[in-house]
């Protein structure tokens, strides 16, 4: 076992159920645990490391995240929305991505993704999508902690024309791909000292039946892993949901017994209550009567003009809220100060959404969500995911309260270390797992071919600028 002591001037340090500042403390890291934090050690040391240029936090976990699909999405999802689909991309957008790409565009992303991960603050992830394996082989690499979901369903939706949304069943390929993400559980289970795992990804509401989404559900309880899955995520679906039902989607997966402390909801935005919904009913009631998590994330849905309302309503309502990555950029420092301030924006309160709020989302209500207390904290017991900030960059002083810093002003030059189970995935900024050069220019050749097959795949054959069209005329 090797033993390493590290002192720093801020240790974000948990106690009593809470975070807390931790001023001239030390922590130490034995093997993949934290084993001691307080303000001396006298124990004996492998390695001392004097961090006195560090804040040292907690590693980011992101509840939410495509990274086989979501690194192509940039410059291309941003300044577009049809209103006849009610701003949302998922109709037009994202299925014509999907279909443009190939295996070797799936694998580029998520190489490319595992750098914008650790580069931004993230330790764990929770990607559901394709090519499962090769996920699991890229976040063993990296030294990423991910937990990994073949995503499934029996039907997809679809447009022909423009104006209206149609869906295409297939329920027995919905029952396979719910074996083989089974399998999957099974076979991850345990692999590079338990940092990948599996869990279980229905993809959304609206695609998949009752029978499917009570057999994952069962599924998960008895193999003892989260499950999540895509609801109330758009008006489209709110209304297609109740067209079938008579009931919001919420409500719907609460009468089938689908809702609980397992379960993670991606999004959940368009809910009874909220202005996009325009529906009376309590759908916060039955999330957190349930202990249901909610994986937010702002950035995705604010750039179409989207927002949940409010975050600090959901709070205040017990719902537990945690924070995801899903589209481009990957970065949990986004997903932290985007909100924040668009909670502060809704509720037209800036006392509310505060940084205390979203870094608790980001850490403790996460790890919550998937059933791990050794994870979101620095605590005796905990794995040593940490974070090193610097304390001298120009985004981070002056420093007089690391936190606010963290998720106000931070960037990611400002995180200087990352250390995931034990190992540093991150040293100055260098992730050695990783040839930057080679993952951004891979991503960039698949891109411009997904951009270049647009027209083979869109509904109605339409190049990518005239759907999506360039900030700016070129230069004749």
């Amino acid at each position: 076992m090797t033993t390493t002591l590290i002192k720093a001037p801020y240790i974000v340090a948990y106690q009593d159920g809470e975070h807390r500042i931790l001023r001239d403390g030390c922590l130490v890291v034995r093997d993949d645990q934290v084993v001691h934090v307080g303000r001396s050690y006298d124990g004996p040391a492998d390695e001392v490391i004097e961090a006195g240029d560090r804040v040292v936090t907690p590693g980011l976990i992101s509840t939410h995240a495509h990274i086989t699909e979501s690194p192509i999405d940039k410059s291309l999802q941003e300044d577009i929305a049809r209103r006849v689909f009610w701003q949302t991309g998922l109709i037009e957008v994202l299925p014509t991505i999907v279909a443009c790409m190939e295996p070797e565009d799936v694998r580029a992303c998520a190489d490319y993704s595992m750098l914008e991960l650790i580069r931004t603050g993230c330790t764990t992830v929770l990607q559901m999508g394709a090519m499962s394996e090769y996920v699991a082989d890229a976040a063993e690499k990296a030294g990423l902690r991910a937990y990994v979901a073949d995503m499934f369903r029996s039907g997809a939706w679809q447009t022909t024309d423009g104006t209206s949304v149609s869906y295409t069943w297939d329920e027995e390929k919905g029952r396979q791909g719910l074996a083989r993400a089974v399998d999957l559980v099974g076979a991850l289970d345990g692999r590079a000292n338990g940092r990948i795992g599996g869990f279980l990804a229905p993809a959304q509401v609206d695609t998949c039946t009752e029978d499917l989404l009570r057999t994952t559900k069962e599924a998960s309880d008895e193999l003892g892993v989260p499950v999540s899955l895509h609801a109330s995520q758009s008006i489209v679906e709110f209304i297609e949901m109740n067209r079938r039902h008579g009931m919001t989607p919420i409500e719907w997966l609460d009468s089938i017994g689908f809702l609980g402390p397992r379960t993670i909801l991606g999004h959940a935005i368009v809910v009874a209550g909220s202005s996009y919904a325009n529906y009376p009913g309590d759908d916060l009631a039955l999330l957190a009567a349930t202990g249901t998590s909610v994986a937010y994330n702002a950035w995705c849905f604010g750039r179409r003009g989207l927002v949940m309302e409010t975050y600090p309503e959901y709070l205040k309502r017990g719902v537990n809220v945690c924070l995801g990555t899903d589209t481009a950029p990957q970065s949990m420092i986004e997903s932290l100060r985007w909100t924040a301030v668009l909670g502060k924006v809704l509720g037209r309160n800036a006392e509310e959404s505060t940084a205390k709020d979203v870094f608790d989302s980001a850490t403790l209500r996460a790890a919550a969500a998937i059933g791990r207390d050794d994870l979101g904290r620095i605590s005796s017991g905990a794995k040593a995911d940490l974070l090193f900030w610097r304390t001298d960059s120009l985004f981070m002083t002056p420093l007089r309260d690391p936190i606010r810093n963290i998720v106000y002003t931070s960037q990611s030059e400002d995180l200087a270390d990352v250390m995931i189970d034990g190992a540093w995935v991150m040293r100055d900024r260098q992730v050695p797992a990783i040839d930057e050069a080679e993952v951004t220019a891979r991503l960039q050749r698949s891109a411009a071919k997904v951009w270049a097959k647009w027209p083979s795949a869109d509904w109605a054959g339409r190049t990518l600028p005239e759907l999506c069209p360039p900030t700016y005329a070129d230069f004749v």
